[in-house]
């Protein structure tokens, strides 16, 4: 069987810290790494499953702990599934991710703080990320280069409101271009993380069959 480590990043850490250039998930993502070790699990093969923007934010620092220090460098990857993301500088798609989260907050608070994240967005990642790159490069871009070489699967969808399919679509051609076995698959009609919802037995038997794949 398989042993599952599930964490979200709060939102605040996702559209404002990150945004700002701060490295707030950093320590989330060591410390799930250090997970491994106090549940004896480290000698086991891993595997990622990454949802959407806020999960490749994480990965981006799992991926930099796996090649940079020394007491996760022994561990095992098997492979990286991404489930509707990376996206890069969609800001309109970021907005109704952001207003999805905020739906029950005060509306004067709630417009406060999508205004504040877009002014942030656009001046921090459109505007001035010709300079800012070289201070806190983006996610995205970080995973174009990253050294990792195991397997990758992208789940995505040209229906999808929040991330861009042809983002995706960028994104596995240039890891493939770099050696990376990848594989896409384009659901068509289902919604921003909602490809197994839509496709439950086509989705299972997708991840199934990489993870298969991975073993051998």
């Amino acid at each position: 069987g398989c042993t599952v480590i599930r964490y979200t990043a709060p939102w605040r850490t996702v559209f404002f810290s990150e945004s700002f250039g701060i490295r707030s998930l950093r320590t989330p993502a060591r410390r799930l790494l250090e997970l491994l070790f106090a549940h004896s699990i480290d000698h086991r093969p891993v595997l990622f499953h990454v949802f959407s923007n806020g999960g490749v934010m994480l990965y981006r620092y799992i991926l930099e702990a796996l090649h940079t220090q020394r007491p996760f460098q022994h561990l095992k990857v098997l492979g990286t599934i991404f489930d509707s993301a990376p996206g890069r500088r969609n800001l309109r798609g970021s907005l109704r991710a952001l207003a999805a989260v905020l739906v029950s907050m005060n509306m004067l608070l709630r417009y406060f703080l999508i205004f504040a994240f877009a002014t942030t967005v656009v001046v921090l990642r459109i505007l001035l990320y010709p300079l800012t790159r070289f201070i806190h490069e983006s996610h995205y871009d970080a995973l174009l280069k990253a050294p990792s070489r195991w397997p990758e699967l992208y789940l995505y969808s040209q229906a999808d409101a929040v991330i861009s399919a042809h983002d995706v679509k960028h994104m596995a051609d240039a890891r493939q271009q770099l050696g990376v076995p990848v594989r896409a698959v384009d659901f068509s009609d289902s919604a921003h993380v909602s490809h197994m919802r839509a496709y439950p037995t086509y989705y299972s038997n997708l991840c199934v069959t990489f993870l298969s794949d991975c073993v051998r």
